[in-house]
């Protein structure tokens, strides 16, 4: 089914202020908040569509791909780059945005029994932690994206119990101190009147459940240390310092909890001849003198190949030759940059007694007279060239 247009979904104007998004996502969050509704799972999917919307258009960066390309600025993220907001929240995750909107939690605390814990009944889900790792790429695999399978060593499920912990299914009991709740109350006397308060079970951690026989091999953390092959699909355009998120795939959580988020630091390798300036690469030419003087074609690399180009009789030394769309694309874009090609007079330190004296015949010709004024562009004209 078609996503809705997530101004539509928390009732705002598309040119609503980030103060007037929060505002309306406090109003929904609250309205449609499972505490509030149990048991009803159209108000679940629109506290969890709310919390998609909110967490897209909070973040100025995402609200300007999605403004630019709708919902296919998420494009990236069902190919596992998770570069874009919205899709794939846990609960958890949406939990998490009350410290934000709400100042440090749940506007629920105290009415339903203490706010959310995680999954349902009041049982903390544990998380496990975020990963971190770098991945080096060519300027040929940012221009064209790339696919990149990476080991990684992390926390991973342990196969003997399948995460539970447990020695086997009889191994759990429910937990005494809290009833396989989770959280116990406690009501207080005070001058106001009884006030329940509700926390964490000590007992249980919060598990609703205590492990009689732990697993032999993991020893009740339902995680072990080992490898995993990850697929990393990179989109073309990242630049060096970029962040990519996969969701899932960090370590994984002690006894079938949420696993955490592979965040991955890209890194460009140099180029051998090309420098990057934003999405437009840059190549420095050494043409000789004569070949400036009388014209002359010649190849240069770019980032698909070999390209020819044409050497004007007369060519200054500084002369910026643009090459369009020979450069790097830009994120989830179909606009490329371009390649610039810097001329640079490449003059020879050693010449034979012949080259000498033509050169010293022709030094006395006033074609030779350099007269920047008529023929040569100044500093200032040519970097007005670069930047156009």
């Amino acid at each position: 089914m078609a996503k809705r247009d997530y101004y539509d979904v928390l009732g705002v104007a598309k040119g609503a202020s980030a103060d007037d998004i929060k505002k309306a996502y406090r109003k929904m969050a609250i309205k449609y908040h499972p505490d509030k509704n149990q048991g009803d799972k159209e108000a679940e999917e629109k506290f969890k569509e709310a919390a998609e919307a909110y967490e897209v258009l909070s973040t100025p960066e995402k609200r300007q791909r999605y403004d630019q390309f709708g919902h296919a600025a998420n494009a990236s993220s069902a190919n596992g780059g998770g570069y874009g907001g919205g899709g794939g929240m846990n609960m958890d995750d949406i939990f998490s945005q009350f410290g934000d909107i709400f100042g440090g939690g749940s506007p629920f605390e105290g009415f339903f029994g203490g706010g959310r814990q995680g999954g349902g009944g009041g049982r903390r889900v544990a998380r496990g932690s975020n990963l971190r790792i770098k991945v080096r790429l060519t300027l040929e695999e940012i221009a064209n994206g790339a696919e990149k399978k990476i080991k990684v060593n992390k926390q991973i499920i342990c196969k003997t119990c399948d995460g539970s912990g447990a020695k086997d299914k009889s191994s759990f009991q429910t937990c005494k101190t809290c009833g396989g709740s989770g959280a116990v109350r406690r009501v207080t006397n005070t001058i106001l009147g009884q006030m329940q308060t509700t926390s964490t079970c000590p007992t249980c951690n919060g598990e609703g459940s205590t492990i009689l026989s732990k697993c032999t091999v993991c020893h009740g953390d339902g995680v072990v240390r080992g490898e995993e092959l990850i697929t990393i699909q990179v989109p073309a355009g990242v630049s060096e310092g970029m962040q990519l998120s996969m969701s899932g795939k960090g370590n994984a959580a002690p006894r079938g909890g949420v696993p955490g988020d592979l965040i991955i630091l890209i890194e460009e390798v140099p180029h051998e001849t090309l420098k990057r300036d934003g999405n437009n690469v840059i190549y420095d030419l050494h043409v000789n003198f004569v070949d400036a003087t009388l014209g002359t074609s010649v190849e240069v690399p770019t980032i698909d190949g070999k390209a020819k180009i044409k050497i004007d009789p007369g060519t200054q030394g500084g002369k910026i030759l643009r090459l369009k769309g020979k450069g790097l694309p830009e994120v989830n874009s179909y606009h490329r940059g371009d390649q610039l090609v810097h001329i640079n007079i490449w003059t020879p330190k050693a010449l034979s007694r012949e080259e000498r004296e033509i050169l010293e015949k022709l030094q006395s010709s006033p074609n030779f007279k350099p007269n920047p004024g008529k023929n040569e562009k100044s500093f200032f004209e040519r970097m007005k060239e670069y930047f156009e």
